[in-house]
């Protein structure tokens, strides 16, 4: 597969594609001039694309962690529950510090969003989700050893789905989930938020099950 630019991957950091998303985070950039405050790039391994086999996904940048950090999933919850997780079954290494500066380095994994920017109250719209995905869908194939995609909540699900070319009526979300599209294992799980764990729709145990059955799949 030819290598694609950057830009392919990445929105700009001024990226204008959603004006309520661009008009958000300049609001922040005035409150907050230190915080990162544009779309959040995909993290990725030291050794690179081809090292990837497995891909996370979850649904946008949290305003006070990777809007502030610039790091998916660093600096709220949600981070030190995946990135807990991650190091347990050898997806990632190092110490997780909650900011992007830590020793953390992830192990044949790269973490995405299905939206790049912070949206209003962690709600983006249908537009938003589907004008993002011009990215979403270059990320997926950038990847040319990818094995698996684990989708955090219903709308990465099906944002994965039809960047996968899918229809979203054929492949179901659930926790738990699993179906193979063309080569690539697409797992479900809860997203790992405060909100879910604090209410127990989702615990630590039944996001270290899919983590086993990703892990056993490779």
């Amino acid at each position: 597969m030819p290598a694609m630019p950057v830009s392919a991957f990445e929105p700009s950091r001024d990226c204008d594609y959603c004006p309520r998303l661009h008009d958000f985070i300049a609001l922040w950039r005035q409150k907050e001039p230190h915080w990162f405050n544009a779309p959040v790039p995909t993290f990725m391994p030291k050794e690179g694309p081809e090292s990837v086999r497995l891909l996370v996904v979850g649904l946008a940048p949290g305003l006070r962690g990777a809007n502030r950090t610039g790091r998916p999933f660093t600096g709220d919850y949600a981070g030190d529950l995946l990135y807990a997780t991650l190091k347990e079954f050898g997806f990632a290494r190092g110490a997780f510090e909650a900011r992007p500066d830590d020793s953390l380095e992830l192990v044949g994994t790269a973490i995405t969003n299905a939206v790049r920017c912070v949206p209003p109250e962690n709600k983006p719209t249908g537009a938003e989700i589907a004008t993002c995905r011009q990215f979403l869908t270059p990320t997926i194939r950038r990847f040319p050893n990818l094995a698996a995609i684990l989708a955090l909540g219903t709308i990465a699900h099906q944002s994965v789905v039809r960047a996968l070319g899918e229809r979203v009526s054929g492949v179901k979300f659930g926790h738990g989930s699993r179906h193979d599209i063309g080569g690539v294992t697409l797992f479900g799980s809860y997203h790992c938020s405060r909100y879910n764990t604090n209410t127990g729709r989702l615990t630590e145990e039944m996001f270290r099950s899919v983590f086993k059955s990703i892990r056993l799949s490779l």
